[in-house]
């Protein structure tokens, strides 16, 4: 089996305390990921993290339903959690969150490993775009998203004055 990797990292102006609570939310994934996978979290909240948490996922790809059940494998709050798929569209799906505090903000680092069925045959240049977009999509979309969630007020105030200086490393695809 071929194993491939995604990584891609985000900086935002908000600290840790808050970030890793809205990343380890679940149901926010509906809010991240884009709208043309038609993505619902089908888990009735609330969702209680932990390892061994199982989610289930329903999605839509060109039309195409797909179930998809992710377990938790690691929980380590505020720095750390991964994701591991258990039924779904890929052969293999390890999905890697990191969260570390930078420059008055925090680092959000996604590490996926992941393979299709069928190997290098089925592993082509539009597969591996798709899973591309969805991060270009959905890191990009974070300054949406985390801007317009209900912080605190006084991280509210903050992201306002900081959020010109969000900074965007692009995504690396292997």
């Amino acid at each position: 089996m071929k194993v491939h990797t995604l990584d891609a990292r985000i900086w935002l102006p908000q600290p840790i305390a808050y970030v890793f609570p809205f990343f380890g939310d679940a149901h926010n994934l509906e809010r991240l990921t884009p709208p043309f996978l038609k993505f619902n979290v089908i888990t009735p909240a609330p969702i209680v993290m932990a390892p061994g948490t199982r989610i289930r996922y329903r999605l839509r790809l060109h039309g195409i339903p797909i179930s998809w059940e992710s377990e938790i494998t690691a929980w380590e709050p505020p720095h750390r959690f991964i994701d591991e798929q258990r039924h779904g569209p890929y052969r293999l799906w390890k999905h890697e969150h990191r969260f570390a505090e930078r420059e008055g903000g925090t680092s959000v680092s996604d590490h996926v490993d992941y393979a299709v069925w069928g190997g290098s045959i089925v592993k082509c240049p539009v597969r591996r775009a798709r899973c591309a977009r969805h991060f270009q999509v959905s890191h990009p979309q974070l300054d949406g998203v985390v801007c317009s969630h209900r912080w605190p007020l006084s991280a509210s105030r903050a992201w306002q004055r900081h959020r010109a200086a969000v900074r965007k490393i692009p995504a690396n695809v292997n």
